[in-house]
């Protein structure tokens, strides 16, 4: 019996970690966001942006602050295919409004590098 709950133990252990390693990789190749926290106030998110991979056309019904976790470059592209290009410094703030009804944009990061925010949207906020 040992034997076999030993050997049950390494094949979870070993299936775990090829999880791991597979899920690190894809984070690494794709543009990501992760909750961090949310409530009645507000709405916290990690978003990784990856060099020319915009994420989907999304809005904000609310205001948010901005805080650079690297240096980049992103481009807010609207819909109608406007720009509106913000340089981010890391371990700076920046505020950005809420969209009007029906606006719609696309996150681009036009570095070489990935960009990496914290997002702190604000939920009782227009």
């Amino acid at each position: 019996m040992p034997f076999t709950l030993n050997r049950a133990l390494a094949l979870t252990a070993v299936a775990l970690s090829l999880f791991a390693a597979v899920r690190a990789q894809t984070a690494a190749t794709q543009s990501n966001r992760q909750d961090q926290f949310q409530n009645a106030a507000a709405h916290v998110w990690k978003t990784t942006v990856l060099p020319h991979q915009p994420l989907a056309m999304h809005h904000h019904d609310h205001p948010r602050v901005i805080v650079a976790l690297s240096d980049g470059t992103m481009d807010l592209v609207d819909s109608t295919g406007s720009h509106d290009v913000h340089v981010w410094q890391k371990d700076h703030a920046y505020w950005l409004p809420a969209m009007p009804p029906g606006a719609m944009h696309a996150d681009v990061n036009t570095g070489d590098k990935p960009l990496e925010v914290m997002v702190v949207e604000l939920e009782k906020e227009q």
